[in-house]
């Protein structure tokens, strides 16, 4: 394993008020998007398919909502939602930038998630739950973006 290519990320709640033991992976990441960025946190996902971005996001990364585009079905709790794929530039701390495929979706009252599509094809995710810490390892070759 190459230790230069190694992120560790600490477990985190989504609200201050929230007791440590509700901590959850959560990603730092800043979205690029037709020269829009975005810092976020996403939840890293091991049972989700697919990344799922809300509608909101989508919104302040300049993205637009074309009805006639190709629509996903999502699953579990988001089955009735809408979506629609939506590709992204992302970096995560300082390894290579990789190209996240979304299903941009307009349901608001979700986090972004980060799923097997395609996040655990980019990289190699590993919780340590009992330490409240998990560590991401990039596969991905570097991207040379043309203008």
């Amino acid at each position: 394993m190459n230790h230069n290519l190694v992120r560790r990320f600490p477990f985190s709640v989504s609200d201050e008020s929230q007791p440590d033991s509700d901590s959850l992976p959560r990603l730092p990441l800043l979205l690029e998007y037709q020269g829009q960025t975005l810092e976020v946190r996403g939840l890293v996902d091991s049972g989700a398919t697919v990344n799922v971005l809300p509608y909101r996001l989508g919104r302040q990364l300049g993205a637009v909502w074309t009805p006639p585009k190709a629509t996903l079905r999502l699953a579990g709790n988001l089955t009735n939602a809408i979506a629609q794929p939506l590709f992204v530039f992302a970096r995560i701390a300082d390894l290579p930038p990789v190209r996240l495929a979304f299903a941009w979706t307009m349901a608001e009252n979700i986090p972004l998630i980060l799923g097997q599509t395609n996040l655990f094809m980019e990289f190699e995710v590993c919780f340590v739950r009992a330490h409240s810490y998990f560590e991401i390892k990039s596969n991905a070759k570097p991207i040379i973006k043309l203008n």
